[in-house]
């Protein structure tokens, strides 16, 4: 690519983001963005949101209410305008096209940047995509972005979500905090990488608030548009299910046996997941998901560089995640997928 510097630019260019959209500001992980993109205090922050939504959402943002899922994107085409980054947050119950078309309406629109729905997997790992089903939506969202020729792409790697995953039943990280059983894949010792939803959100806004190109060519700090059509790869931790089971009884106080643990293969589970998957049961989705980045060859331990210490993220204390985790599996904040 074309090396862009600000010296450049017409004049009028700033070499900040300014103003930046999101759809799904109301949503689990678009209210953590949300909630970090304002407390940045650097944008102009605008949610677009259906007329028909009821979500509260917090003060600070600008309101677009605009029926985002017809035909007629005029509309929608119209508020994107000016918009320098389009963050979409959406449910993965949302209607399959509607990713689709709010990349097409904000190509239309000019707008430079989105982050398209992808909060999660190593999107640049193939074989874990592939064998998480999910290659399909990360090669049909992408390649769209780049046929359209408007807008760049930027993937958020994250891995599963920490508390999120604790609270969620054995069929995430293997915990029912209520039942008190873990099931334990493998031996336990596959490392993976995890981050909580603050860890995303600051790592979202810090990646928003770098200079969008260099100054010229001496300029090597860190910019927004070195991530162009790529990754960023961001952990709050880096550990294993055993370790995970230790931080969960320091918290709760208890000891191994006040607790059922049960051993099964992550090989297994998957392959049973993808089975019930192949015959149209979608119930098993999420222990498919997760068995495949417990598999033993380490690919829930990313290989690229980790972004976390040029984003300026910090550390985290992991018995204060594993609290959270633990009052959200017990309150049942987080539906199991069974």
């Amino acid at each position: 690519m074309t090396a862009n510097y600000a010296k450049d630019q017409p004049d009028g260019f700033t070499n900040r983001i300014e103003k930046i959209a999101i759809v799904g500001a109301g949503g689990q992980i678009g209210s953590v963005l949300t909630e970090h993109l304002l407390k940045s205090g650097k944008h102009t922050l605008t949610a677009i949101t259906r007329p028909s939504s009821t979500k509260k959402l917090p003060e600070g943002l600008q309101v677009a209410r605009v029926n985002y899922s017809g035909d007629d994107d005029t509309e929608l085409v119209e508020v994107l305008r000016g918009q320098q980054v389009l963050i979409i947050s959406m449910s993965v119950h949302a209607p399959r096209d509607s990713v689709s078309k709010l990349v097409r309406a904000a190509a239309k629109a000019g707008v430079s940047y989105i982050l398209p729905n992808w909060f999660g997997h190593d999107a640049a790992n193939d074989a874990l995509c592939e064998d998480s089903m999910l290659k399909a939506s990360r090669d049909s969202i992408t390649s769209e972005i780049e046929s359209l020729g408007a807008s760049s792409y930027i993937l958020l790697v994250c891995n599963f979500w920490y508390e999120f995953s604790l609270g969620g039943g054995p069929d995430r990280f293997g915990f029912d905090f209520n039942k008190r059983t873990f099931v334990e894949l493998g031996d336990g010792t596959v490392p993976i990488r995890t981050s909580t939803w603050p860890q995303c959100g600051r790592a979202v806004a810090a990646l928003l608030s770098l200079k969008e190109f260099p100054d010229d060519g001496a300029d090597m700090s860190p910019t927004l548009s070195q991530f162009r059509n790529g990754c960023v790869y961001v952990s709050s931790f880096r550990l294993a299910q055993r370790d995970m089971f230790e931080s969960v009884k320091r918290v709760t106080g208890t000891a191994d046996a006040d607790w059922t643990v049960t051993r099964e293969s992550a090989e297994e589970r998957w392959g049973q997941g993808r089975a019930a998957l192949q015959e149209g049961n979608w119930k098993l989705f999420t222990k498919m998901l997760y068995s495949r980045m417990f598999f033993p060859h380490g690919d829930g331990d990313y290989k690229g560089e980790l972004h976390n210490d040029l984003l300026g993220l910090p550390v985290e204390d992991l018995d204060e995640a594993t609290a959270v985790g633990v009052r959200m599996g017990e309150s049942g904040e987080v539906p199991f997928s069974h």
